[in-house]
Formats: structure tokens, sequence, C-alpha cells
């Protein structure tokens, strides 16, 4: 398999969705569906980044913070077209009356409404679970220890380990496998077209599908820059603790962005052994694309693929 050792960066990023793929491009988003009946359907809309409408907000790490909701958004919404094809018995059923108030309250803002809703419920689950969680768990371990740098190295490997454990179990799931080979094939195709390459499915398979630019990886980096910025906070007061970890994530994610975006586009030493735990990881999340998922990555980048590469800087 080719190792990608000559390529240009790309500012395209994309992401697995249900027998799909996404990708978003300078200018525009692409969702490229296998459809039950074979067909590949696809949506294609502009895309403006608000970073690209006031400078200000191109301050680095200011600019991660807005990215990462951007693509939180991005990432809802294209879910929910995937899963429009798959979801037939749901179509038929008599609407409750909890859906028929959401519908009676927003009209027809309800579909943007339960955008943000889900946005919100993942971002209040994935704090839960891989912050809050393992500075409860450190806390009880903190009371039987005289340094809390220490309870701070133990909330550490806490996180790490449940996100670890969580990709574990979902990875054993029929549908998220499949997913995950959706994911493996927008990786290939994005470095089949970084490296120059014309995009065709001969061409993608010679490619890996581990990529240093991977949702995954910033997930990672994102516990990692948790561990440091949360090591300066005292231990006294449990609860004061986890209203600062909450107030800082906003940073936290802001540095990962800068992180994975310097790992992404350098060649050098130090980049490489910063992409290497996350690239790891992605052995679980990614898995080798057939044929079919590899031509459905594909369309779903040419769509948004700038006439002029000079467009496309990362």
């Amino acid at each position: 398999m080719r190792e990608n050792k000559k390529t240009c960066p790309t500012s395209i990023g994309g992401q697995a969705v249900i027998e799909g793929v996404m990708m978003r491009g300078p200018k525009k988003i692409a969702i490229a569906v296998r459809t039950p009946s074979g067909e590949i359907e696809i949506d294609k809309k502009p895309v403006q980044s608000l970073t690209k409408r006031y400078k200000i907000l191109k301050i680095p790490v200011l600019r991660g913070i807005i990215a990462f909701f951007e693509s939180m958004i991005v990432g809802v919404k294209s879910l929910m077209f995937s899963a429009k094809f798959f979801d037939l018995e749901a179509e038929e059923e008599i609407p409750s009356k909890f859906e028929r108030l959401l519908d009676k309250i927003f009209g027809d803002k309800i579909q943007e409404a339960l955008i943000y809703f889900s946005v919100i419920i993942a971002v209040a689950f994935g704090v839960g679970l891989f912050i809050m969680l393992p500075a409860v768990l450190a806390g009880f371990v903190n009371r039987f220890i005289a340094h809390g740098i220490l309870a701070t190295i133990i909330e550490g490997i806490l996180r790490i380990s449940i996100f670890v454990l969580y990709i574990v179990l979902i990875s054993r799931m029929k549908d998220i496998q499949r997913v995950f080979e959706y994911h493996g094939a927008e990786h290939k195709s994005i470095f089949c077209y970084e490296s120059g390459e014309e995009l065709t499915v001969e061409n993608v398979k010679k490619y890996a599908r581990l990529h240093p630019r991977c949702g995954t990886s910033f997930l990672l980096i994102v516990m990692v820059v948790s561990i440091i910025l949360f090591s300066f906070i005292s231990w006294d007061n449990i609860w004061t603790r986890l209203g600062l970890r909450l107030l800082l994530l906003p940073l936290v994610a802001g540095l990962s962005y800068e992180v994975i975006k310097f790992s992404g586009r350098s060649r050098s030493v130090f980049a490489k052994i910063i992409s290497i735990p996350g690239m790891y990881l992605q052995r679980l999340t990614t898995r080798e694309p057939d044929d079919n998922q590899i031509e459905v990555a594909i369309e779903a980048l040419k769509h948004v693929m700038p006439e002029n590469r000079e467009e496309d800087k990362w």
C-alpha cells in the first residue's frame, strides 16, 4: 500500500454517514449516499464559514472553536440526510404527541431545531462521559493521595481509557462497521486527491486509510490538551473544578484544532510524533472499504473540489 509521502495538504475534509460520505470543501459541501436501489444520491450545497465572513474570527484558537461547532452542525445535517433513505418504517408511523407538539411550536423550522437540539445532546453526552465522569472518579481517588498532580494523571488515564473502550464497543456493531468502512474510503480518496492522481477506484485503493487530520485524531488530541490544561486547576473543590472544566472546553477545542492543523500540514518529525497516537486509534475507527464504497467517496469529493487548487489551502 502506498505510504502517501509526496502529498499537497488540502483543506477538504469529510465524514462517514449512513451508507455514504460527506465532503466539505472551500466553498461547497456534498453528501453522497448509496441508496437501497444501488444508485448514488448527491446533495450539494454552498458553504461559507463564519471565519471567512468575519476576519476577527480567523484568530488562532478562536477559529478552532468556530470550526468545531460548525463541523458538529454540518455532521448532524449530513447524518439526517443519509438516514432518510433508510428510515422507511418511521415514515409510516403516526406522529407521537411529542412530535406533534414540536411541529406546533417550531412549524417549518422544526428540522433546523432538531439539528441544533441533536448537537446540544451530542456535546452534552461527550462532555459528561469523557470529561465530567473521569473528573468525578479521580476526585474520589484524590482523597487518598497527597499530590493533586497525581490525581490529574489518573483522571487523564481514565479519560483516555473510557474513550478507547467506547470506540472498541461501538466498533463491534455491524452498522457502525459499515460506517467505518466509508470512513476509510473518505480518507483514501482524500489522500489520492492530495497526491495529484486521478480519482479512480483503482488509484484510491492504493492509498492508506489512516489520515493525520481525522476527527478521531482530533478527539484524542482534545483528551491530551485537556489533561495539560486541567492540571493547573486545584482539587480543593470538586464542583469548582467541574465548573472550570466546562468553561475551559472551548479553549481546549480551539487549541486542539491548532494542533491538528499543524500536524496535518507539516512534514516535520515533531508533527509525525504528534500524529502517531491518533493514527493508531484510527485502526479502530476505519476499515478497508470495498469498490462501491470508494466510488461513493469519490463522487462526494468530486463535487467539492475547487477549480483552482490555490483556493484549497489548508
